[in-house]
């Protein structure tokens, strides 16, 4: 089997998350709606034990947890939910590395009359707080900002951008997919409106999110996408997946003890990739922002997130040998039809540095025996590649 090396594209369940959901698939399968006999009061409990778990991990009220199908509804949930509770012509500010779970909901409400500003960012990929400002309207009723990049795990300076739209008065929704689970979140000391998150990108199953809606006044007002049966504070109708949102809640849970140790762990892995690499290879450029932290030691990139460029060598020829690891290209190409990744592109990366770039998503498995492998097999693939051009 190959190495995986793509924790950012999605996790393996871990083994307590499962040992945990497996009841629910089978002994304790009771609709969580049922309120007639134990089937569903035991369901219940268990999907309100879960919904405290996760919002022990982002410090929040677990009625602020509302669970989705995962990061993609969240954010769908998020962005039309506000706009279409807005007035007519509402105007939404986002940034040009957002996932397309954001930036194409943000495409249809464009063709469906509201408007959309998009942000550049610089060449780490961060955007400037005070181009977000600049970009504030007076019908601007949501900036949508994502915590951390899913390529280059740029981490974006969300508290400054949450107190600029608090004197705004203007919701913040941030697509934190990639961060929950892997940098403390505190939404009590932030008081961000809106977060969305995915449990299969901090090892709970596929299939499982929450978008997280601050309680309170002024309270956010929020259209669902779509109707019948009102479950989860009317804005998400549909029988609770039982088992997914167990596995969501013991993966938080996990999180919140593990997490800071975990990412120590993995920056040391991912410098250890970096030297490795670097030391091997010429022409090499790695994306993102470097390690240095903001002020106060907060973190600028996603611990376990390596990206990086290759000089002179075709993109779609690196990954068609790299067989011995699992990787994502840097770019959202096929062998058709390649195209530069959009954030690369944002980011000012030249598209042909853009179509030979790897990310590499360190995990809780990953080890530093595996980590030299892949330097050296990284290497000599490329070096190969090269000298065959």
């Amino acid at each position: 089997m190959p190495i995986y090396l793509d924790h950012h594209s999605t996790t393996p369940v871990g083994e307590r998350v499962l040992e945990r959901m497996l009841p629910y698939f089978r002994e304790k399968f009771g609709n969580a709606a049922s309120i007639n006999h134990v089937f569903g009061w035991r369901a219940a409990e268990a999907v309100e034990r879960a919904r405290q778990q996760v919002a022990d991990l982002l410090n929040v009220e677990p009625q602020a947890i509302v669970f989705t199908s995962g990061a993609t509804e969240a954010n769908n949930l998020a962005l039309k939910g506000v706009l279409r509770a807005s007035p007519a012509g509402s105007h939404v500010v986002t940034t040009a590395i957002e996932h397309k779970a954001v930036l194409d909901p943000l495409k249809r409400l464009k063709r469906q009359g509201y408007g959309v500003t998009i942000v550049p960012v610089n060449a780490q990929g961060q955007v400037d707080p005070e181009q977000i400002a600049a970009a504030i309207k007076p019908e601007t009723v949501l900036v949508s900002v994502m915590w951390a990049n899913n390529e280059v795990g740029t981490i974006q300076p969300l508290h400054e951008i949450n107190l600029l739209c608090k004197r705004r008065g203007v919701l913040l929704h941030t697509d934190a997919a990639q961060a929950v689970g892997k940098v403390p979140i505190d939404l009590t000391a932030t008081n961000i409106d809106l977060l969305s998150l995915s449990g299969h990108k901090l090892y709970a199953p596929q299939g499982i999110g929450a978008l997280v809606v601050r309680q309170g006044e002024p309270r956010i007002r929020l259209e669902p996408l779509f109707d019948g049966g009102g479950h989860e504070g009317r804005l998400r109708s549909g029988t609770l997946p039982v088992a997914l949102i167990v596995g969501l809640g013991m993966a938080c849970e996990i999180a919140r003890d593990e997490m800071l140790s975990e990412a120590d762990r993995l920056e040391h892995l991912a410098r250890q990739l970096r030297e490795g690499l670097s030391q091997r290879l010429t022409g090499l450029t790695f994306n993102g922002p470097p390690d240095i932290p903001f002020a106060g030691g907060l973190r600028t990139r996603l611990p376990g997130n390596v990206h990086v460029s290759f000089a002179n060598i075709d993109g779609v020829a690196l990954l068609a040998n790299l067989k011995e690891i699992a990787v994502s290209s840097g770019s959202a190409c096929t062998s058709a039809d390649p195209e530069p990744s959009h954030v690369l592109r944002a980011m000012g990366v030249p598209e042909a540095l853009s179509l030979a770039s790897l990310r590499f998503g360190l995990g809780r498995e990953t080890t530093a025996e595996q980590i030299d492998f892949t330097i050296n097999y990284v290497a000599e693939t490329v070096n190969r590649i090269r000298g065959q051009a």
